[in-house]
C-alpha cells in the first residue's frame, strides 16, 4: 500500500494515481532531501514497478523495492549497502527502535531515511477524522522531531479532470463522507499536505541531526 495514502480497489487506485500530486512535488522533495539520483535506494513496502518505485527510478535512483524494513535482512539486504531508505505512508509509523536500528544497519555512513506521511490541515484530512499524523507526529515533543528527524511539509493536491469527476471518485471511494466533501468542491482539486520526516545516519543506528 506504500504507493498511496489509502487502500483502494484497483480501479479506484488507478484514478487516484492520476489525481494525486500531478505537479510531482513529492518526488522532487525526495530528490531534494536525499538526494536519490545515482544512489542505491531501498523502498520499504513499495511494489516493484509501482508508482513510487517508478518515480524514484525516473529521478535516477537504483531502486530495491522491499517489504517491511524488519524483513530486509531476510531478503538479503547486507550491511551498509544502501544510500537512502524511503518509506511512504505505511512504514515508519512513529519511531520504532527496531525499525530505526535496521535502517541504520543497511545504510552507508551518511545515508538518509525519508519517511513520507500525511500532514493534515487540508481538504483530504476531512475524509479520515483524527489521526496521529495530523497531531502528535509533527509536534516538537512528538516521536519524529524528538527522535532526531527534521520535517519538510509539501503542499500538494488531488487534481481531477472536472468537479464532477472528483465528486464521482470521492463518492465511490469514501461513501457518504466523500459525497459530502465533493458537494463542497468549488474547483476540481482538493488540498493535500504531506510531511517528509528526514534524518541522516553516520553508520549504525546513531542519527546525525
Amino acid at each position: 500500500m506504500a504507493d498511496f495514502p489509502i487502500e483502494l480497489e484497483a480501479a479506484l487506485a488507478g484514478r487516484l494515481a492520476r489525481a494525486l500530486d500531478v505537479e510531482a512535488k513529492i518526488p522532487r522533495a525526495l530528490e531534494t532531501l536525499g538526494p536519490v539520483d545515482g544512489r542505491d535506494v531501498y523502498l520499504v513496502d513499495g511494489p516493484a514497478g509501482g508508482v513510487r518505485a517508478s518515480q524514484l527510478e525516473a529521478l535516477g535512483a537504483r531502486v530495491v523495492a522491499g517489504g517491511p524494513i524488519d524483513t530486509a535482512k531476510a531478503a538479503g539486504i547486507v550491511d551498509a549497502s544502501m544510500d537512502v531508505v524511503v518509506g511512504c505512508w505505511t512504514p515508519f509509523r512513529g519511531v520504532i527502535a527496531s525499525e530505526i536500528a535496521e535502517t541504520g544497519r543497511i545504510l552507508r555512513p551518511g545515508g538518509r531515511l525519508l519517511a513520507l506521511h500525511d500532514y493534515g490541515r487540508d481538504d483530504v484530512s476531512r475524509l479520515h477524522g483524527e489521526r496521529p499524523e495530523y497531531t502528535d507526529w509533527s509536534r516538537r515533543d512528538g516521536p519524529f522531531l524528538r527522535g532526531g528527524f527534521k520535517i519538510r511539509v509539501i503542499h500538494c493536491f488531488w487534481t481531477f479532470e472536472s468537479i464532477e469527476d472528483g465528486q464521482g471518485f470521492l463518492t465511490e471511494a469514501f461513501g457518504d463522507l466523500g459525497q459530502a466533501l465533493g458537494a463542497a468542491m468549488t474547483r476540481p482539486r482538493l488540498s493535500y499536505n504531506v510531511a517528509v520526516y528526514h534524518r541522516s545516519f553516520d553508520g549504525g543506528a546513531a542519527p546525525v541531526a
